[in-house]
């Protein structure tokens, strides 16, 4: 196990720069995920740890030792691909010794080694199969063990559920996360899928246009969003963002009703904001935001509310079961002291 250490981290392609200057530390043993949407450069910094992609600039630390110039061999780092990468024409257990054997490693050390991370991902009955006759989600375990046997400093993951149907992808999420509970390995992850990153993570690293957008633990992130892009990144469905000016009295007016803000207590009255609330922290009520349900979606342990206000979609997620149908207006009430301001201009977070 090994602490990452990057520090002003550059790449670019050609003209085109990618990734602008990142800072990131990732602790011994800690579980990292980037997350952001396709683009951000989230892919290409986990590459550039692995030494499949150079760097343009700064430092790529490894358990203390500077790896930019090392190939990805001599970084004792293990990666696991989103298109698993197996050998079709290789059984289980060789798949997962392959690594093993470039190195020269000796039959019996392989075997056994093989051996424990079959018995771990319970691949034990696959052994023998070649990666044709298994389900996806036994080709990711068959990719995980190959990792696993080479025992690295820091394993690293891409995108390694996108091929998974949805059922599949959620077991694998404990799946994962269990493995590395037992295991203790400094971990670091990539997906565009939040759910994934507050389900699993240790440390968020939320990157928009290869720049961090904010880092912090999965309910410190969603709870305190730094900045308008997070916030409507972070958290399904996605936190409502309305226009909205400052009423006064620590108070914003948004769509005509004027709702407790007390952040914009120190700014002028009429200066606009962003005012932001999660569907799940709206109720209904006899007096708030009124909207005009456009479609229900009842889910079972929840009714979702698709409703328009003014020209804009708000979503509400209500825990009960209520005779509402498209076309009623509605009221709807944000939980007190469960919002969110941010400037209207640069995004950044008020109070």
């Amino acid at each position: 196990m090994a602490e990452v250490e990057i520090r002003a981290l550059r790449k670019s392609y050609g003209s085109v720069a990618v990734v602008h200057g990142v800072d990131v530390d990732i602790a011994d043993g800690q579980f990292v995920v980037l997350v952001g949407p396709s683009g951000c450069g989230k892919s290409t910094l986990l590459r550039m740890i692995a030494g499949l992609e150079g760097i343009t600039g700064g430092t790529i630390r490894i358990g203390g030792r500077v790896v930019n110039n090392l190939p990805p061999a001599e970084r004792d780092i293990a990666m696991v691909f989103q298109n698993y990468a197996l050998y079709p024409h290789k059984t289980v257990a060789a798949n997962m010794g392959f690594p093993l054997r470039m190195k020269g490693m000796a039959k019996p050390e392989i075997e056994a080694r093989v051996a424990k991370a079959a018995a771990i991902l319970g691949l034990e009955p696959y052994l023998a199969r070649y990666p044709r006759e298994l389900s996806g989600g036994q080709r990711q375990r068959v990719a995980m063990g190959r990792a696993i046997v080479r025992d690295p400093q820091v394993f690293l993951f891409d995108e390694p559920l996108s091929n998974l149907d949805a059922k599949l992808r959620v077991q694998m999420r404990s799946e994962i996360r269990e493995l590395h509970q037992r295991l203790g390995t400094t971990t670091v992850y990539v997906t565009h899928d939040q759910i994934e990153a507050m389900t699993m993570a240790d440390r968020i690293v939320v990157m928009r246009d290869g720049h961090i957008a904010q880092v912090g633990a999965p309910l410190e992130v969603y709870d305190r969003p730094a900045n308008v892009f997070v916030a409507g990144f972070i958290g399904s469905p996605a936190m409502n963002l309305l226009p909205a000016t400052v009423a006064g009295g620590g108070e914003v007016e948004v769509g005509g009703t004027r709702l407790a803000a007390p952040e914009v207590a120190g700014l002028a009255p009429g200066t606009a904001v962003t005012y932001g609330v999660r569907p799940e922290h709206l109720d209904l009520a006899d007096t708030g935001l009124a909207a005009r349900v456009a479609v229900v979606e009842p889910t079972g342990s929840e009714t979702h509310l698709v409703l328009h206000m003014e020209g804009r979609d708000l979503v509400a997620v209500l825990r009960d079961r209520l005779a509402i149908r498209p076309g009623d207006t509605v009221r709807l009430a944000p939980r007190a002291g469960l919002h969110h301001v941010f400037d209207a201009t640069s995004g950044v977070r008020i109070g």
